[in-house]
């Protein structure tokens, strides 16, 4: 449970997917009213398997997420940060990090990314994890639906059915 000290401090894991970006837009939607600050993460590490050269340097990773967090953040405020809104690079995978960042704050938001067989219908294995072991509330956000150029519906169900004639036959 977040203490008085921890309750105006909302954490988002950015890393860079669209839905990411949408965790931080919403974060600040609802951080602003109550006059919370937002804290942007990015979490990096080595992939498996990257330990016998771990000491030939860090800065192509640590950079790549650093890059993305860079690129989100400006997406959604453009080139002028507002003053609530922080950003942190943190060595470590998302999962067990968000969560251990949970501690400090009032609310978690993630995104969904969607990947995987069943996507459309389960949560990613972060935001799954996060809701269910986070120690604050956690916001789960979608990556907004590509906008579609339909056909105007018309306004009434009757409206785009054909007339027909007394004959049956259709008319214009």
């Amino acid at each position: 449970m977040a203490t008085s000290a921890q309750r105006g401090k909302i954490i988002v894991g950015v890393d860079g997917s669209a839905a990411s970006v949408e965790a931080l837009r919403q974060a600040q939607r609802l951080a602003v009213p109550l006059g919370a600050n937002v804290e942007a993460w990015a979490c990096w590490d080595f992939p498996a398997g990257f330990g016998a050269y771990e000491a030939m340097g860090v800065e192509g990773f640590a950079h790549e997420a650093a890059e993305s967090l860079q690129l989100a953040v400006a997406a959604v405020f453009g080139p002028h940060l507002p003053r609530n809104v922080h950003t942190k690079l943190v060595r470590g995978t998302p999962r067990p990090t968000l969560i251990g960042a949970s501690n400090q704050a009032s609310m978690l938001v993630v995104g969904r990314r969607g990947h995987g067989g069943f996507g459309a219908l389960l949560l990613g294995s972060v935001s799954t994890a996060c809701v269910a072991y986070a120690h604050c509330p956690v916001l789960v956000v979608t990556a907004p639906e590509p906008a579609r150029n339909q056909e105007p519906r018309p306004a009434h169900a009757s409206a785009g059915i054909p007339k027909t004639t007394p004959e049956g036959a259709r008319s214009q």
